[in-house]
Order: structure tokens, then C-alpha cells, then sequence
């Protein structure tokens, strides 16, 4: 049962305690067998995406073939979790992928990138993605009411975005580099949660700053909460800008440190990072070739 923004005490972060913890993380070592297996994880948490005014039908086609095989010549590698796209791309990533396929389909929606269309239209967009064979909706929240504090507002479109979804699942994009303060994070958090949110994500990747490992704490410490709270698992992705493996690695293990070994699979966590894939692979294979491959060996996203 879901629970008004109404009813919460406002949130306060302290910001230097969650330094600290991000700094400790950004400092661990990951030995040598854990490292192979959590590169090879992360590459199946990737949501390869395409959210371009350029975008055409061969592009998403040829975005649905690395996520199903990585590298071509590595059959034995995983698929990543997902391919988001615009909504009058799913039809064509549906083809693409097949019925069999363990890729999931996201699409954006709620007029993303801002969000600035009357509810209606937004709910509308929802349902015919869905019913195009989106399997998850990634929606934005609508920043100036949250800013102006139109709490309400915000915890009552997620809630009818949610409804509107049926089967797929809700990612719930907070625009974290638009809310100004970590406490303002904490709050949009909560209310994206209880509203109904499958999964909470920091950003659509087209403001900076985008994802940062202290968001993504704060983030995942309501997720924490509310487990706590209710016994429900919430996932989380963050994205927009985790283009290197360590970054990524350093991710996993802020995850393991807040939520526990349950949320290191691709069905809790997300990252909205294209262009991190290649360099999970790179390191995957250096592993074991002994040598980075030329980055020619692998496609352009």
C-alpha cells in the first residue's frame, strides 16, 4: 500500500558522512577472481540505449545485436540486461530481438527528456508503448513541481504512470543533476518509491551532472529503507556518465555495501551506460589474452 508524500518529515542528508562512505569505496581493491566476475556482471546490467533525433531503424537493430552478443566472438560472454529506445522504436527492436530473447525492452516515456506535457498525453504515450511490446517504461518526473513543492503532484503522476504500465515494469527518472541539494535527491526518492516505482534511476543522461556515486547512495539508501520498511525490493540505475570499468566495479560494491548480495543482478540494478560496454570488454579480454584489444575489435554504440 502506497503512502502520501504528505505525511513525511523532510529529509536531511548529511553530506559529508556520504563522502566518506563514497570515498572508502572509490579506494577498495577487488581481487583477482571476484574482478573477472564482476566485470562480467556489470556487462550484464547494461541498458545499451539510443535516445538520438538520428536515431533510424538500422541503428536500433544494430543496438538489439550487441545487446544479445557482446562481442561476436565470444559467444560464452552474457547479453546485457536491456535496450531502451524511443517509443516508435520498440516495434523495430521487437523484431529484432525476437520473442526468446532475455534482452528486455525500455522505452522512454512521459515526454522525455522534460517532462512538460499535460498528464493525459503522457499517460497515452505510456499505454501505446506499451501495447508496441515495450517490457519497461522509463519515465521523468516532473522537476518543477517538485521544486516549487508540488509534492502531491509528482507522487500522484508516478502513481497513474504506474497504472498506466499494466505488465512493464516503472523506472522512475529523477533528473538528480535539476534537484539542486542531496536532501531534495533523498525526498524525490522516497516519493518515487512509494508511488509505485519499480525502480528508481538518476538521470536521462541529457543534464550534467548526471549519475555520481553520491546520488546514487542517497538513492540507494531509501531503497534500503523502504525494504526495511515494507520487505520490498526496489531496483536502481544510475546513468550518464560511467564510461570505464573501475567506475563501474566501484558501483557494484557501493550496491553490495548498502542493499546486499540480492541486488547484484540485473533484475535489481541497472546501469544506463552504452558507452561503459565496450570497456567491460576490453577489460574482460585482457584478462585473459594478456593485451587490450584494438577498440576496432568492437562496434560503435
Amino acid at each position: 500500500m502506497t503512502t502520501s508524500p504528505s505525511s513525511w518529515p523532510r529529509v536531511r542528508v548529511d553530506a559529508a558522512t556520504v563522502a566518506v562512505r563514497t570515498g572508502r569505496v572509490r579506494k577498495r581493491s577487488i581481487k583477482k577472481d571476484s574482478k573477472e566476475r564482476l566485470l562480467r556482471l556489470a556487462l550484464s546490467m547494461i541498458d545499451l540505449t539510443t535516445l538520438e533525433g538520428m536515431d533510424t531503424p538500422g541503428k536500433v537493430r544494430s543496438l538489439c545485436s550487441k545487446a544479445r552478443h557482446p562481442h561476436p566472438e565470444r559467444p560464452d560472454l552474457p547479453s546485457t540486461a536491456a535496450v531502451c529506445v524511443y517509443p516508435n522504436m520498440v516495434p523495430v527492436a521487437r523484431s529484432a530481438l525476437g520473442s526468446e530473447s532475455p534482452v528486455k525492452i525500455a522505452a522512454v516515456a512521459t515526454s522525455f527528456p522534460a517532462g512538460q506535457s499535460p498528464l493525459p498525453l503522457k499517460l497515452d504515450e505510456v499505454r501505446r508503448t506499451v501495447e508496441l511490446g515495450a517490457d519497461e517504461i522509463d519515465m521523468v518526473i516532473d522537476r518543477g513541481a517538485f521544486l516549487r513543492g508540488d509534492h502531491q503532484a509528482v507522487y500522484d503522476e508516478i502513481a497513474a504512470t504506474k497504472e498506466a504500465c499494466g505488465p512493464a515494469r516503472l523506472k522512475v527518472i529523477l533528473e538528480t543533476g535539476e534537484l539542486q541539494t542531496l536532501d531534495n535527491v533523498a525526498l524525490a526518492s522516497r516519493i518515487a518509491i512509494d508511488a509505485g516505482g519499480d525502480f528508481i534511476k538518476t538521470s536521462t543522461g541529457k543534464i550534467k551532472p548526471a549519475a555520481t556515486l553520491d546520488v546514487t547512495l542517497v538513492m540507494l539508501e531509501a531503497i534500503r529503507e523502504h525494504y526495511l520498511r515494507t520487505g520490498v525490493m526496489v531496483g536502481m540505475k544510475p546513468a550518464g556518465g560511467i564510461r570505464d570499468a573501475k567506475l563501474a566495479l566501484h558501483y557494484l560494491a557501493l550496491v553490495a555495501e548498502t542493499l546486499g548480495s540480492d541486488w547484484l543482478d540485473p533484475h535489481w540494478f541497472r546501469f544506463g551506460a552504452s558507452s561503459l560496454a565496450n570497456d567491460l570488454l576490453r577489460q574482460i579480454l585482457r584478462r585473459e589474452d594478456g593485451h587490450y584489444q584494438s577498440p576496432r575489435r568492437f562496434s560503435v554504440d
